[in-house]
């Protein structure tokens, strides 16, 4: 295996399938599915998910920011239990962590607590991203990465990986294979926001993004098949 341990970043938008918004249970039980064969070969899996589905904090021009992010926290919260809930069905064990405590439906955030979790065997979801607002689940997944020292994060997309510029507008958008972090920040290509593309390059945790419609895509990646693309020093 390529990686041992990861953190896999979901956006809210990829558990609501096509619906757009709410959540798809099916598709969320599809992704779960695909997500335990990984488990199943011995990976440790952390997982943190947005809440686009529910809620877009920066679009809200008439609410304080602080107010707005911690209601997209909340959003996040309702997907991590989402993707709890089908892990469960499918026999998997897993734990949900939040960062901000919420006592009766979740466990709060310890990073030690999180790593024992792995190290059973156990897939970890953490919602709330970091638990204070101004930062991205982007941010999130970026700090809980270096935080339980995981080998790659993993970002699922809607495309095949980091484009020049939008390949859903451009036909001649060109796919980037291999990036560096500075090329990353320097080109302002959209992989992650610029404070998780900075702790990733801090911390040199790789990044790498592809396309979660494709099936079985995961674990060909932690096998180690060059696909999507890949953002290192």
């Amino acid at each position: 295996m390529k990686y041992k341990r990861i953190l896999l970043k979901l956006s809210g938008e990829v558990l609501a399938g096509s619906k757009g918004t709410g959540i798809d249970f099916e598709k969320v039980l599809d992704l779960a599915s695909e997500i335990k064969e990984c488990a199943e070969l011995g990976i440790e899996i952390g997982i943190v998910v947005g809440g686009g589905n529910f809620w877009r904090g920066k679009s809200n021009e008439y609410m304080d920011r602080a107010t707005s992010d911690y209601i997209g926290m909340m959003g996040t919260v309702m997907n991590a239990l989402a993707l709890g809930d089908a892990f469960k069905q499918l026999n998997v064990p897993v734990r949900v962590q939040t960062g901000v405590e919420m006592r009766q439906i979740a466990e709060f955030y310890i990073k030690d607590r999180a790593i024992r979790h792995l190290e059973k065997g156990r897939i970890v979801v953490f919602g709330c991203g970091t638990g204070s607002p101004f930062f991205s689940t982007d941010t999130a997944a970026a700090l809980r990465a270096a935080e339980i020292k995981a080998d790659v994060l993993i970002k699922a997309t809607k495309v095949d990986g980091v484009y020049d510029k939008d390949p859903n507008k451009y036909k001649n958008a060109k796919l980037f294979k291999q990036l560096k972090y500075i090329d990353v920040l320097n080109k302002g290509l959209h992989v992650m926001d610029s404070t998780a593309t900075s702790l990733c390059m801090d911390e040199n945790i790789p990044i790498h993004v592809f396309n979660v419609n494709k099936k079985n895509i995961l674990k060909r990646i932690i096998i180690g098949e060059e696909i999507g693309t890949i953002v290192t020093n």
